[in-house]
């Protein structure tokens, strides 16, 4: 066994950027996946998803001999000392969370373990998971001398890379001693605190992340339509709270869109279900889920507000990824949406410059532009839903005589309401009075 091999399973966007870094910090990195299509576009330095910095690494990775990648799971898991189950754990449209790829990774990796390897799951997975995979493992290789341990991912769409380099700390479940010692070393190449815990509490403290963080979303929000309602500002809220050391700047208390990508949803049905099994009534996390439902909700509310019906409004989208800096649509804020508008009797014109083309292909229900200008011409109302940088530097006066009505819905606050509005626009944000 080599020290310095890692084998990292399921190469998208987790496996990605966990593949490329290790390799750049001197690891022998081999990158596994069924997807024979996607490790052939690897191998080439073409990486499955858009995330800042993620080609540039891929391609000094494989130029360096320090990263490859393949199907053949028995050559990529032979000699290595960790092997990282890596899948960006699937949820369906329930945010129900899916298994299988986790399950049919560690079944195809089994046979070929070797004795000392820790299986590393970094996988978002319900609490006991890791236990049945170990339990798993050890039927189908009954004499391996192996551990597991959970490392929960903490990557944000974007700025995965920073994120994976300099976290705030890196957590560390396993069951004994040895064992969080060696994912320790193997993690000493990232200069963050490691906080060490059995299994079970390092699953439970992902869930308990991700329900704190949609909590706050969805506080924020609810106090933001009480201030639309009563013409306050609560970005000046939000301001107020931040400042208090007891919250702190990290908070998300910004008012905005409901929390989209199936991430935070995903814990908090884990944790709503564990309740149910153990005939706790989790009161607070049914009450986070109802509020976030609604809220995306707002902008067919202020469209009507506006024009008395939807039906028959042309709309401008501006943003269809899941967040700036991505270019998957996958559970987006803006499909849903779009969705809503469209069953209302509306018809929607977007735009999104890093939009996925072959993701956007599937959908049918809005007209792709190939600029923010087209998506805004003779429409009705103008919405920007994804906050890309770039939106703010848009010629808004050029905008504005495009359009059959200046209205626009900026559900980000990104732009300026008092410079809009003196340039004639109907400007209607979240939260901010109006």
């Amino acid at each position: 066994m080599n020290n310095n091999r890692v084998c990292v399973i399921g190469i998208w966007h987790l496996g990605s950027v966990y593949s490329t870094v290790l390799a750049d910090s001197g690891y022998q990195v081999t990158g596994v996946d069924f997807d024979a299509a996607r490790i052939r576009a690897l191998n080439i330095g073409v990486p499955p998803i858009f995330e800042p910095g993620l080609e540039d690494l891929l391609k000094k990775g494989l130029n360096s001999g320090k990263l490859d990648f393949t199907t053949d799971f028995a050559a990529a898991v032979k000699s290595a000392a960790f092997v990282m189950v890596s899948f960006d754990t699937p949820v369906d449209d329930n945010d129900d969370v899916d298994l299988s790829p986790v399950i049919k990774a560690c079944e195809a990796a089994a046979p070929y373990l070797e004795n000392e390897t820790v299986l590393v799951i970094s996988s978002q997975v319900p609490i006991g998971t890791c236990d049945s995979l170990r339990s798993l493992v050890k039927r189908i290789n009954p004499g391996l001398i192996f551990d597991i341990a959970y490392v929960p991912e903490n990557l944000r769409l974007g700025k995965a890379i920073d994120y994976f380099k300099k976290p705030d700390r890196i957590v560390i479940g396993a069951d004994n001693m040895p064992t969080l010692d060696k994912v320790e070393s193997l993690f000493s190449v990232i200069p963050s605190p490691k906080i060490r815990m059995s299994l079970k509490s390092a699953e439970m403290s992902k869930h308990a992340l991700n329900a704190f963080m949609a909590t706050s979303i969805s506080f924020a929000n609810e106090i933001a339509n009480l201030c639309d309602e009563t013409g306050a500002d609560a970005l000046d809220v939000a301001r107020a709270l931040k400042s208090d050391v007891r919250i702190g700047n990290g908070v998300p208390l910004l008012p905005g869109l409901a929390f989209a990508g199936g991430t935070l949803a995903r814990d908090l049905k884990i944790l709503g279900k564990i309740g149910r099994e153990k005939q706790y009534e989790t009161t607070l996390i049914d009450a986070v889920f109802l509020v976030n439902k609604r809220q995306n909700g707002l902008v067919k509310r202020k469209l009507g507000k506006i024009f008395g019906k939807i039906k028959g409004l042309n709309i401008g989208i501006l943003g269809l990824t899941y967040k700036p800096g991505t270019s998957t649509l996958r559970r987006s804020a803006s499909l849903e949406i779009i969705n809503d508008l469209v069953q209302e009797g509306a018809i929607v014109h977007a735009y999104d410059p890093k939009a996925d083309p072959e993701e956007v292909k599937k959908h049918k229900e809005f007209i792709f532009e190939k600029d923010a200008y087209d998506a805004a011409r003779g429409m009705d109302a103008l919405v920007i839903v994804t906050d890309w940088p770039e939106f703010k530097e848009l010629d808004f006066n050029r905008i504005k005589k495009q359009m059959k009505h200046p209205v626009i819905i900026d559900a980000k606050n990104m732009l300026d309401s008092k410079s809009m509005i003196e340039k004639g626009f109907t400007y209607s944000g979240i939260g901010r009075g109006k």
